[in-house]
């Protein structure tokens, strides 16, 4: 593949992973401010990108939780103030990196698997939960929602001008899409590296030219 090629699916590929990523941190965006503290779950194909706007959009402290050493070593390069090994004790990581309190925003960019529990359990009161990734449930008691002043969110791609701004923000280098590109015929080896944690940002499957 060429150069122009490999750039092509770059660009390509931030109009929807990274479209989905930007709309997410846009509607965040609001809740934080300067002191003010969020927790991302996962920094693979979305995550990473989430990483990136949050850190050129917001002045948050950036907690990264990720299972892929790779991938929680990536986040650091990209902004991440933490990083966080899903090793089991990741909500009590967070709440201690945090003073105790828990994050204003969770982003959770897995959605299952038990990342949409851990979350929740992550969030301090009246904080805001955004679901992006997903696969799993979210269940919660009524009274507990009530009681904690908790927002669940969800989040669907996004709008023609959030691609506009977050291709501005491209543009200056304040986001930069990691990719790996596969052959069409190679789509079970990008399926390993995925399942593996050897994928660091988004996979890319690329057809074979005719």
């Amino acid at each position: 593949m060429g150069a122009q090629e490999r750039g092509a699916a770059a660009v390509q590929a931030l109009a929807d992973a990274g479209l989905t990523a930007y709309h997410a941190v846009r509607k965040a965006q609001p809740l934080l401010h300067p002191g003010t503290s969020v927790a991302v779950i996962g920094a693979g194909g979305l995550g990473h990108i989430g990483v990136q706007c949050l850190a050129a959009m917001t002045p948050a402290e950036i907690i990264v939780v990720d299972r892929s050493a790779e991938a929680l070593k990536l986040a650091e390069g990209l902004g991440a103030t933490h990083t966080v090994p899903a090793d089991g004790r990741q909500v009590e990581s967070v709440i201690e990196l945090t003073g105790g309190q828990g994050a204003h925003v969770v982003l959770d960019f897995v959605g299952e698997g038990g990342a949409e529990r851990e979350g929740v359990a992550m969030l301090r009161r009246a904080g805001s939960y955004f679901v992006i990734g997903y696969g799993g449930r979210v269940e919660l008691p009524t009274i507990d929602i009530i009681s904690t002043e908790i927002n669940v969110i969800g989040n669907l791609v996004g709008s023609y001008n959030d691609l506009d701004e977050l291709m501005a923000l491209a543009a200056r280098g304040k986001v930069r899409l990691h990719t790996r590109t596969y052959p069409m015929d190679a789509v079970n080896d990008a399926m390993d590296d995925l399942d593996g944690g050897r994928l660091r940002g988004r996979g890319i499957l690329v057809p074979s030219r005719s």
